[in-house]
C-alpha cells in the first residue's frame, strides 16, 4: 500500500500546484479586466480554487501525518455561487460591454485551465481505489465543469452581447 499512499500524496501535490496557479491567474486577469462582471467572476472563481486549495492542504497534511485518508466531505454549489455573480452582474447592467481581446484571451486561458483540471480530477478519480478520494475528485470535477459553464457563457456574452441576450432572454434587443 506504500505505492497507493505515494501516488496518492503525489495526485494531491499536483491538484495544490494546479489550484494555486489558477487561483494566482484569476486574480491577475481579474485586476486586469476592463469591467465589473469580469472583476467580480474571477474574484470568485480565485476564491473557489483557494477553497479546493484548503480541502487538499487538509488532506495532505492528514495522509502525511496519520497515514490515512481522513473522512473529508466535499459538496460544490453546483457553479450555484458563481452563477448568481453572473446574473446579479448581467440585470444590473445597462451598457453593453465591448468584447475587449485582452479579455476574451483571458477567459479562453481560463477555460483551457479548467479543462485541464476537470480533466486531472477524472483520471484520477478512475485511478484510486479509495471510495472516499473518488467522491472527492468526482464533486471537484463537478465543480471545475461548472467553471468552464459560467466562462463560456461570460465569454459568449463578451463577444456578442445582443446575441447573448436574446439567446439567454429569448427576446429581441431593439436597442431602446
Amino acid at each position: 500500500m506504500p505505492n497507493e499512499q505515494e501516488a496518492t500524496l503525489k495526485a494531491l501535490e499536483t491538484a495544490l500546484k494546479m489550484e494555486i496557479d489558477g487561483k494566482e491567474f484569476y486574480l491577475k486577469a481579474s485586476q486586469s479586466s476592463k469591467n465589473k462582471i469580469g472583476q467580480d467572476l474571477l474574484k470568485k472563481l480565485a476564491a473557489e480554487e483557494d477553497i479546493h486549495r484548503q480541502v487538499f492542504q487538509n488532506i495532505y497534511n492528514t495522509i502525511k501525518s496519520k497515514k490515512g485518508w481522513p473522512d473529508v466531505k466535499f459538496h460544490g454549489d453546483g457553479g450555484r455561487g458563481l452563477k448568481t455573480v453572473f446574473a446579479e452582474a448581467m440585470k444590473n447592467m445597462k451598457n453593453q460591454t465591448k468584447g475587449l481581446k485582452e479579455e476574451l484571451d483571458a477567459v479562453k486561458t481560463a477555460m483551457d485551465m479548467e479543462n485541464k483540471t476537470l480533466d486531472f480530477y477524472h483520471a484520477r478519480s478512475k485511478k484510486t481505489p479509495l471510495d472516499a478520494e473518488k467522491q472527492l475528485y468526482d464533486a471537484l470535477a463537478m465543480q471545475e465543469s461548472e467553471h468552464h459553464r459560467v466562462l463560456l457563457d461570460y465569454y459568449e456574452f463578451l463577444k456578442d452581447p445582443a446575441a447573448w441576450y436574446v439567446q439567454k432572454e429569448h427576446t429581441a434587443v431593439d436597442g431602446g
